[in-house]
């Protein structure tokens, strides 16, 4: 009986040692913002910042089902819809649902980009916008690759507010019209 005491007083020994190295490393990354360090030399956003790049980067409904599935503990199913929505990769997925968790973040409308006057050239887009006007026999068209729903409708309601100089230089910049084609489609618009 003797001789098995020492061997056991090693074991308890050895044990006791795990244990306690085990509660340091888990103490230290408690302390440490519970982010996992990066590779050598790469710094890793503070978890704060990240909960908060990534709430932007989600619509209202998004962030809602996002932090139904968190509150419910479905981890893997919010890391998913986070990857879905973002096209982020997995690892930076779990790291935002990660900091979402940990610092929740309340849904902050994205303000709107300043609408900038067109200075530039405008925009193509990869269709060709037909817009339409006629009255009468009179029927008049603008087929343009620089036109959508947003610019045509801009466009009409100066028309029809009576400010026909705006809606010909708006109409022709967006076109590819001369401005005496502009003004006789404009002329259809303005009733």
């Amino acid at each position: 009986m003797e001789s098995l005491v020492v061997p056991v007083l090693i074991l308890l020994a050895v044990v006791a040692g795990v244990i306690f190295a085990y509660r340091m490393a888990r103490g230290r990354r408690a302390a440490g913002g519970g982010a996992p360090s990066g590779p050598a030399g790469v710094e890793r956003e503070p978890a704060p910042e990240l909960a908060r790049a990534a709430a932007g980067k989600l619509s209202e409904s998004e962030h809602r089902r996002l932090y139904a599935m968190i509150a419910q503990g479905q981890a893997m199913a919010a890391i998913r819809l986070y990857q879905e929505v973002t096209g982020e990769g997995l690892r930076a997925s779990r790291d935002a649902v990660g900091a979402l968790a940990a610092h929740p973040q309340p849904y902050r409308r994205q303000e709107p980009a300043e609408a900038v006057e067109d200075d530039d050239e405008p925009q193509r887009f990869p269709y060709r916008y037909r817009a339409i006007a006629s009255k009468g026999d009179v029927t008049r068209e603008v087929s343009s690759n620089m036109l959508n729903d947003e610019i045509y409708g801009r466009i009409r309601s100066l028309a029809r507010s009576g400010d026909t100089e705006a809606a010909v230089t708006a109409l022709t910049r967006h076109s590819d019209i001369s401005p005496v084609q502009a003004r006789e489609f404009i002329a259809l618009l303005d009733d």
